[in-house]
């Protein structure tokens, strides 16, 4: 027996939407983050990889860090009030 397909209301579409997109924000978050650690254990002598080999660049690299981390905090938190919406 074939199921006859049921329409997606516009509050399912949103939904989707917002979890995709929050998704991949803390995907980027996760890398982002990924690299401070990466480039910490570089600074403290530990060569992994770079993105900063002195103290002042690493801490430039925490501060950009944390402003990424929260702009798309923020960014999940938009989305998923819009997709949250009926």
């Amino acid at each position: 027996m074939v199921k006859k397909s049921t329409p997606l209301s516009i509050g399912e579409i949103k939904r989707t939407i917002a979890t995709s997109v929050g998704t991949a924000f803390g995907i980027v978050i996760g890398m982002i983050w990924t690299q401070v650690v990466m480039s910490g254990f570089a600074t403290g002598g530990i060569s992994l990889t770079a993105a900063g080999t002195t103290l002042g660049q690493w801490t430039l690299f925490v501060v950009i860090a944390t402003v990424v981390t929260l702009a798309c905090v923020i960014a999940i938190l938009l989305i998923s009030r819009w997709g949250g919406t009926k």
